[in-house]
Order: structure tokens, then sequence, then C-alpha cells
């Protein structure tokens, strides 16, 4: 076995041991799948009582995706925890005795947390659009229509480029406090009303979120840009998170 796999196998030892960062992993199925049914029994609600607070924008082939940008603030918390937690801890010293190399040590820590995203990402982002659709009845759309499996495996990217930009701030910050105040607020509500604002609303589509919604966006010609600014964010991150952990001196 290479260094690197063993690395890597260390690293998964640790996802499974970690309580706080392997529940925050299990959780996004949960909460995921069940604000993807509520998303789709309320919409079919307001439809079939003609109710005005329906969104103007509505279709069900997007309301397929509203479930996992809600259950995304799991992930993020997933990938800080464990990138944060052997900085607060201290176990970072005993994690450099057994892989020396740095570098070697952070990709397989940026591995571990990519490959869980997606091991996660792909099943609860299928299922959360047909139990949103199911929910929805006769007002649902298929899993196949026009725009839906691009959309579906946007969302997945996004997921996974969303949980290594966390990770990326996190080894930054060398502390969970921080990315959580921060990241957490953008995505559950910072964003959203910064595009209200006039003076903001340019600015915030270029911020990692609400860029890397485009990919999520049914019928979209807009996800390779999106997909362009996510990348950009998670590379800086992940870049000045190798920094500070090249530099860590305990």
């Amino acid at each position: 076995m290479s260094e690197t796999a063993a690395a890597m196998r260390a690293e998964f030892t640790k996802l499974r041991g970690v309580r706080g960062t392997f529940v925050a992993l299990l959780l996004f199925a949960p909460a995921s799948l069940l604000l993807s049914a509520l998303g789709g029994w309320s919409a079919r609600k307001a439809i079939e009582s003609d109710n005005p607070l329906l969104r103007s924008d509505f279709t069900p082939e997007q309301t397929g995706m509203d479930g996992v940008l809600y259950g995304q603030l799991a992930l993020i918390v997933f990938a800080v925890l464990l990138v944060s937690s052997e900085y607060s801890s201290g176990m970072m010293r005993v994690s450099l005795l057994a892989v020396p190399r740095r570098g070697q040590l952070y990709l397989a820590k940026a591995a571990v947390t990519a490959a869980a995203a997606v091991a996660v990402a792909i099943p609860v982002t299928v299922l959360g659009y047909l139990l949103t659709q199911f929910a929805l009845g006769p007002h649902g759309a298929g899993i196949d229509t026009s725009g839906v499996p691009r959309a579906l495996a946007g969302a997945v990217v996004y997921l996974t480029m969303m949980s290594l930009f966390a990770a990326g701030v996190a080894s930054t910050a060398r502390g969970a406090v921080v990315p959580l105040a921060v990241l957490l607020p953008m995505v559950l509500a910072g964003s959203q009303i910064l595009s209200t604002i006039g003076a903001t609303k340019e600015m915030v589509r270029y911020l990692p979120d609400r860029a890397g919604m485009r990919m999520l966006t049914v019928g979209s010609d807009d996800a390779p840009t999106g997909f362009a600014v996510l990348l950009a964010w998670t590379v800086v991150a992940l870049a000045a998170g190798w920094l500070r952990h090249r530099r860590w001196d305990g």
C-alpha cells in the first residue's frame, strides 16, 4: 500500500471515529430528504389551493433541487470538523508523526472530504428529487425531463466543491468557529439577502454558493460560468489552507 493510500485509509478511520464529524455527515441524508418531501408537499398544497404565495418562478423540476441546498449545511459542518478537529485537539502532532509529509497528509484529508461528499451526494440528490416529485403528485416531473439529469449531476459537483471549499477555509482558520460562523449564515441566508440589495446584487453573483447554484438550475446556460467561479473559490481556499497547514507548528 502506498503512503498516500495509507494516509487516506487513516483519514477514513478518523472520520468514523470522531462522533461529531461522522454524525454531521450522516445528517445530510435525513435533512435533505425530509426537506425535499416537505417542499414537494407544501408546493402541491399551494398549487391546489391556488395560493398566491407560491413562487412566481415555481417549476417542479427546480423544486426537486431545493432539499439538498438546505441539507448542504450538514456537509459544510462535516468538512469543517473533519479538518479542524485535529488542530483544536492537538492530534495534528500525532498525525504528522504518522505522515511526516505535510502535503501528503493535506491531500489525504481533501481526498477523503471529496470522497465522502460524493458518496452521500449522489444517492441523496437523486432520492431527494424523486421524493419531491412524489409529494407533488400529479404536478410532478420525471427525472428524465429535459435539463434535470444535468442539474442533478451539477448538484453533486456543487456539494462536493462546497465541501472542499469549507475544508480549505477550516484549514486556513485552523479551527471550526470562524468557518462555521461565516459559512453557515452565508449559505443559509446571507448571500440571498445581499442579492436583493442594489449595491451588492451584481457582486453576490460571484460568491461561491450563489455562483455554484447555477449548476443546479434546470435548463440554465450559465452553469459553466457558475462552475468556473466556484472552482476558483475552491482552489484558492484549498491553496490557502495548504499554506497554513505547511506552516503549522503546533
